[in-house]
């Protein structure tokens, strides 16, 4: 009997893309209009989750897909290999896809291919890759395609840097070169050029890899013009915080805080903002190539993104918090008219997801074994059936010196617990969706805070850290963001 047809897969993954700035999931300021129609063509994960929300761990679960204790990576460490016995690439080309990267990998060494065929690399800037003790061919800008491109056709001198402008900063700019060189168009015309030598008699995968828009916040001119002149939704600030951190580093231009300036924070969200619109407009564009190619209906499309950005709620950047800003993130899946007949288009599915579940879910929707290691969830059932109930809680963390932080996250309601210090906080999420209110010290959510607590004690339980006795939590702990098994042997 002939096998059925298996579908050609695309993971259009972003970076630092937070689940609320999109025009689908209703925010008032920021237009996707490609993006929103995937999204009306497919089933939205609206309470999807990056449990360990930095770029190393975040990559680490999806390309495993491990929850974090297991594949060792609990904050953000450059330079650990990363040797798994298996992979979301490896185990889809073994189901008989040809698999190709374009963009981002953050793994080590660079050019560890994870199980793709091809990889065709941009990691964005790196400091840990492009120091000048950093050996010839280990180097970024040998190791990185992108950036050997632009020097091959800008000149020896062109970097990313010549804004002025640091990977992890506040600050924004418009790009200095003509549009064709931006990272965001390279990582479409790369995979536009892989659909045109693409074998047709195999079906492929395909994860288009975006940095953007991770900062720099550098989108072209165009983009910024969208946005300078619109009156935007001010950053959310609770009424349980302090600026007492704002104000000792919101003068840094790489912080963990905010800038301390309201026009800088205003900036940052407009430069933020276009980086989005420009990156939208260029998943448009692998669109409208499946289309002209007659692959869109062949094809399935699962978006999502490692992580979040703060971008100035609580007085807060970046990412690493345990804050709807940081760790929620946006996931959908829309398909082509030929494959997945099941899927439930126009919907929402409101069960919690997490990154470690697109691998076990691409792997079933190539008909490929799940292998037994794979700690995600398979979400074609969900997306068949967007009412049913699948995961309904996630335990989050992540090694962040002062501010290490574990969370457990239901449908409903969060619990936040800093390891180091102990402070304990509690948002119901159903009515308070931005974390406005600090409900920890309230009498009428004592018993649920409790129970919260508890499923964050089992979660820890027998972790090499001692953060529990089994009974309670202890603070203080050494918290080091890889555990003994983060190189995957």
């Amino acid at each position: 009997m002939d096998r059925p047809k298996q579908p050609n897969i695309i993971l259009i993954m972003t970076d630092q893309l937070r689940w609320d700035c999109l025009g689908y999931a209703g925010h008032p300021d920021v237009k996707t209009p490609y993006l929103d129609t995937l999204a009306s063509r497919g089933v939205v994960f609206d309470s999807a989750y990056s449990a360990c929300p930095s770029c190393i761990a975040a990559r680490a679960a999806l390309h495993t897909g491990r929850e974090q204790s297991h594949h060792g990576r609990v904050g953000y460490e450059d330079n650990i290999p990363w040797n798994y016995h298996h992979t979301m690439a490896e185990e889809l080309s073994r189901a008989g896809y040809y698999t190709q990267c374009v963009g981002k990998m953050h793994v080590h060494p660079l050019r560890n291919y994870l199980g793709f065929h091809n990889v065709e690399l941009h990691d964005g800037y790196l400091h840990s890759a492009r120091y000048a003790s950093v050996p010839y061919r280990e180097s970024q800008f040998v190791a990185d395609d992108y950036f050997y491109w632009l020097k091959e056709n800008l000149g020896v001198s062109a970097d990313v840097t010549d804004t002025g402008i640091d990977c992890n900063s506040y600050l924004a700019r418009p790009w200095m070169h003509e549009e064709k060189y931006h990272p965001t168009n390279w990582v479409t015309d790369r995979s536009l050029d892989f659909l045109r030598r693409r074998d047709p008699r195999r079906p492929f995968f395909l994860m288009a890899s975006y940095l953007r828009p991770h900062p720099p916040f550098d989108a072209p001119d165009y983009y910024f013009r969208l946005y300078r002149d619109m009156e935007l939704r001010p950053p959310f600030t609770g009424d349980w915080e302090t600026d007492e951190y704002l104000r000792r580093d919101g003068r840094i231009f790489d912080s963990k805080t905010g800038p301390a300036d309201p026009e800088l924070a205003r900036q940052a969200q407009i430069g933020y903002y276009a980086c989005i619109t420009h990156l939208d407009h260029q998943i448009g564009r692998l669109i409208m190539a499946l289309v002209e190619q007659e692959l869109y209906d062949d094809t399935v499309i699962l978006f999502t993104s490692d992580h979040g950005e703060e971008l100035c709620d609580h007085h807060m950047f970046r990412k690493s918090r345990p804050y709807e800003g940081s760790c929620h993130i946006p996931l959908l899946i829309s398909a082509g008219k030929n494959v997945l007949p099941g899927l439930k288009p126009h919907s929402v599915c409101r069960s919690i997801a997490e990154l470690r579940d697109v691998m076990p879910t691409l792997l079933s929707i190539a008909g490929a074994d799940i292998p037994e290691c794979v700690d995600g969830m398979n979400l074609l059932p969900l997306a068949e059936n967007p009412e049913k109930t699948g995961r309904s809680w996630l335990h989050g963390e992540h090694s962040y010196g002062e501010f290490s932080n574990h969370w457990i996250v239901t449908g409903k309601d969060k619990y936040i617990w800093y390891s180091q210090t102990g402070e304990e906080q509690y948002f119901r999420l159903d009515d308070d969706p931005h974390e406005l209110h600090n409900l920890i010290g309230s009498d009428s959510c004592r018993e649920r805070i409790g129970y919260l607590r508890s499923l964050l004690i089992n979660s820890l339980t027998g972790r090499p850290e001692g953060f529990t006795d089994g009974t309670r939590l202890i603070s203080g702990r050494p918290y080091p963001p890889t555990l003994p098994n983060a190189s995957g042997i």
